[in-house]
């Protein structure tokens, strides 16, 4: 069965894919993250995250974390730099409770002051524990390089010093601000027809209101390249590379999207995967990324070294990136590349899981969700004349950002 759509009265977007599967996923994403912040709020967001399983008027937090583990459900969320998500996966029988569940801790959090002071404590922990791993702390700090002074390069979790001075006041007045209904859509993936489901969102979320009048979020722009390099306690170099892309709506983003995972995706026959990690043996990680956002986005390559190798691995990826510039691809290699990423799609939406925090996040951009078909169509028209443009536009070695982290015992140039 095909995607199927409603909207309520209220604005509030629904998007459900009926399957004959024991286990349901649902999930309710609202179009707000770090991005939305005020100055000074970083961290507000994903503290918000947290809290909201911390109290209810109706519950305490003990009772919202056992009403779908009593029933051998699973209950999260996380934060992104443009939406937060809570999501569940249950037996499909109890759509009801995950439901009325949902709209509970979305709706009626109460934000105890207690409770927020010992959450603040439990994100510093998180902060800390994120700072030991550099393999994940360049990846955060290489936006706020190439974002420089800008919303969206604000980390998720925010500084110590930024949480700290976080107040419930500033989570009413972010909550009034960006968790409104028509900038929310309910995910679901589960055995339950369209009637009864939204008999149940109407029940639990038909009377929530809000004010429409959302405020425009500061545009991307102003980027400059920029190179750094510090000196941290680790044993192994950490270097990424990168620069802006295009945003979500783009049609050149599918374009891009093959390019990337030609370069570096997932599969062990990656170019930089090949030609560096295989082929001279200077790196244990590898791998390239492209990241949308609603009105810009960049790319990356990561790469984990020796300090020896450092240099020769970064001068290999640079001679990577200009082969895509002025070669274009060979028909069986263009051939291969739409086969390879036709695969990976497949079995990514296996996932009733996956799929359905996809669905949600393709809805609150698109108002849509494209099919597995209607993707394939769009990367099967793709031509190495498209793709060698895309690279010449996107892969310009003179506009490239660098972030490296090497030991703090080993020689190196800032």
């Amino acid at each position: 069965m095909e995607y199927q759509y409603s909207v309520l009265p209220n604005g509030l977007r629904v998007i459900h894919k009926q399957v004959a599967a024991d286990v349901a996923h649902l999930g309710v994403i609202i179009d707000a993250g770090t991005r939305d912040e005020l100055p000074g709020q970083n961290g507000l967001a994903h503290l918000i995250e947290h809290m909201i399983f911390k109290g209810t008027r109706r519950r305490k937090a003990f009772h919202i974390l056992s009403r779908l583990e009593n029933v051998g459900g699973e209950l999260n969320a996380y934060t992104s730099k443009e939406e937060t998500c809570v999501y569940a996966s249950f037996l499909h029988a109890h759509y009801p409770r995950a439901m009325e569940l949902f709209a509970d801790i979305i709706t009626q959090s109460t934000y105890p002051e207690k409770e927020l002071e010992k959450e603040k404590d439990v994100v510093l922990d998180e902060i800390n524990s994120y700072k030991d791993n550099p393999s994940e702390l360049i990846f955060d700090e290489f936006e706020e390089l190439i974002f420089r002074d800008h919303p969206i390069g604000r980390n998720i979790l925010g500084t110590p010093e930024s949480v700290k001075k976080i107040q419930r006041p500033d989570i009413m007045e972010f909550l009034h601000r960006n968790y409104q209904p028509q900038r929310m859509v309910i995910s679901s993936v589960g055995n339950i027809s369209l009637e009864k489901f939204l008999i149940l969102i109407n029940k639990s979320f038909g009377s929530l209101s809000g004010n429409e009048n959302q405020e425009p979020r500061q545009p991307i722009n102003n980027y400059k390249p920029e190179n750094s390099t510090e000196a941290r306690s680790n044993f192994q170099a950490h270097c990424i590379i990168g620069a802006p892309a295009y945003h979500v709506f783009d049609k050149k983003k599918t374009a891009l999207a093959l390019l990337i995972n030609i370069l570096g995706g997932p599969g062990m026959n990656s170019r930089l995967n090949l030609n560096i990690r295989e082929k001279y043996g200077y790196c244990y990680n590898i791998e390239a990324h492209y990241h949308p956002y609603s009105d810009g986005g960049y790319f990356n390559i990561y790469m984990g070294t020796d300090r020896e190798y450092l240099d020769k691995t970064i001068k290999l990826v640079l001679k990577e990136l200009n082969l895509m510039r002025t070669t274009r691809l060979g028909t069986l290699q263009l051939h291969r590349a739409k086969q390879q990423i036709a695969g990976q799609l497949a079995i990514a939406l296996e996932s009733n899981a996956g799929e359905m925090i996809a669905m949600g996040k393709s809805h609150i951009y698109f108002e849509k969700v494209d099919s597995y078909r209607q993707v394939m169509e769009k990367i099967n028209a793709l031509t190495d004349a498209a793709l060698l443009e895309v690279a010449n536009e996107i892969f310009d070695t003179s506009q490239l950002s660098r972030l490296t982290f090497v030991p703090q015992n080993g020689d190196f140039q800032k």
